[in-house]
């Protein structure tokens, strides 16, 4: 189905601790994470915040195990802050991922988000804020500023929709997509994050497959997802709750994904990324779930 040469399997940290809630997992360790990464199966993961700041350490660390980067969130302001210290930050954190041989970056635009408000529900009230014309226009711009420093410096910028921000929707993706230069901005794709926006992810790829540059595996259990409108449940709210699961143990049907995917010969990383509270989900019982389900459906 993939080409083992040039398709990777990773995992975030988020499983084992959480950048939002880091009361969540605060007793499990940066090497016993990435140790049980290995364990599980998997070559890559993402940055969480227990990592080392220094990245020959943390190149040491991962070469020990066999590990590699595979990508990093990169929060963006650019709709509230200066462009040119979107793009002084931005270039640090390539800094960063170049030394640890990274080429993927992962953004997502934070201005006026809602998902780190514990006490602002998700799906109802309409709180997620909505762009005017001036901003889209500001922000697609600014995108493409930062995607065209990201590909100058071998990068691909891969656009991470995401609950409680300014792209959430399929709508909001699109007009994203529309307005960005395909040789600069690219998509990347979270199934769970289209599943919980009530979007189609599977039309979704269909429609992006071209220029998805970054893919996150996430399953939902959607009888939690009722509970968060039912409830007013906040983004985090939701993520305790387990509104979020490996692929193969929620329902989201992952094999039209991975036809979807391999029929248009990805490239890169197929990166499991599944926030649970690890008290609740042992973090190496999930990614070991996780890893056997890719395994059988996709003989990675």
């Amino acid at each position: 189905m993939f080409d083992k040469d040039k398709v990777k399997l990773g995992i975030a940290p988020i499983g084992w601790c959480n950048d939002d809630m880091p009361e969540l997992g605060a007793e499990n360790t940066f090497r016993q994470t990435v140790s049980e990464m290995a364990l599980a199966g998997f070559t890559g993961c993402e940055i969480g915040n227990k990592y080392p700041k220094d990245p020959k350490e943390l190149k040491w660390e991962l070469d020990l195990r066999g590990m590699r980067i595979a990508s990093r969130w990169f929060s963006s302001f650019i709709l509230t802050q200066d462009i040119e210290q979107v793009k002084k930050d931005f270039n640090a954190e390539l800094d960063f991922l170049e030394a640890v041989g990274a080429n993927r970056i992962n953004v997502s635009e934070q201005s006026y988000s809602i998902q780190g408000k514990t006490d602002v529900p998700i799906l109802t009230g309409g709180h997620k804020y909505v762009m005017n014309d001036a901003e889209w226009k500001r922000f697609c711009d600014g995108l493409n500023t930062l995607g065209k420093i990201a590909f100058e410096r071998g990068f691909k910028l891969c656009y991470h929709h995401h609950m409680g921000t300014v792209v959430q929707t399929s709508e909001e993706t699109d007009r994203m997509m529309a307005n960005t230069d395909p040789r600069y901005v690219y998509l990347c794709y979270d199934t769970g994050h289209f599943t919980f926006a009530g979007e189609d992810p599977l039309l979704m790829l269909k429609k992006y497959v071209a220029r998805v540059g970054h893919v996150h595996l996430k399953d939902m259990r959607l009888s939690v997802v009722k509970k968060v409108r039912e409830n007013n449940w906040s983004f985090l709210t939701a993520v305790r709750n387990g509104a979020f699961t490996v692929p193969g143990d929620g329902d989201v049907d992952f094999d039209p994904v991975f036809k979807v995917l391999s029929d248009a010969h990805y490239e890169g990383w197929l990166l499991v990324e599944a926030e649970q509270d690890p008290a609740k989900a042992n973090p190496l019982e999930y990614a070991i779930k996780g890893r056997r389900y890719i395994k059988e459906h996709t003989g990675l």
